[in-house]
């Protein structure tokens, strides 16, 4: 069993759509990035990454790399996707946990979920989404930013299935 834990955070600007979890979030405000700035993506992609013992996302995908500019976070995860086959390694689980002041996510998560399922290749079961509030503190409490946090578990495939 490999474990990798994952975290990203982005500011949030006018003129941005906010995308989280391949969910575009109704809000006046986006987070900004190179990318879609999909910080729940990019803490779970970061979160298997760890877990593959290959480095993280900006190793990966350099933000000054034009191919990656504006590329959505399910572009990641499916890219991580492919390098586990190529590893013989398969998500068990992925959970985590999008920390916002506003707007509140609870809408969204269950499609958030859908989609982080249907990019790594799992069932609903093994993945779990969570929203929370920093309860007013720093940049996330003064709605300047968004942040997430992410684990997921790995193990080896062995002649087709799981050890």
């Amino acid at each position: 069993m490999r474990v990798g834990i994952g975290y990203d955070i982005h500011a949030l600007r006018k003129g941005r759509k906010l995308i989280l979890g391949g969910v575009e979030v109704p809000f006046a405000k986006g987070l900004w990035g190179h990318s879609d700035g999909d910080v729940l993506f990019h803490a779970v992609t970061d979160a298997v990454l760890g877990a593959m013992g290959e480095g993280d996302m900006g190793e990966l995908f350099p933000d000054h790399d034009e191919r990656y500019r504006g590329a959505s976070g399910l572009f990641f995860l499916r890219s991580v996707r492919d390098r586990l086959k190529k590893r013989r390694l398969k998500v068990s689980h992925v959970d985590a946990t999008v920390i916002a002041e506003a707007p509140r996510l609870s809408a969204y998560k269950g499609k958030m979920r859908e989609n982080a399922a249907r990019g790594l290749g799992l069932s609903l079961s093994q993945v779990g989404i969570k929203a929370k509030t920093n309860e007013g503190f720093g940049a996330v409490g003064a709605k300047q930013a968004i942040a997430c946090f992410a684990v997921a578990s790995l193990e080896e495939v062995h002649g087709g299935k799981k050890k």
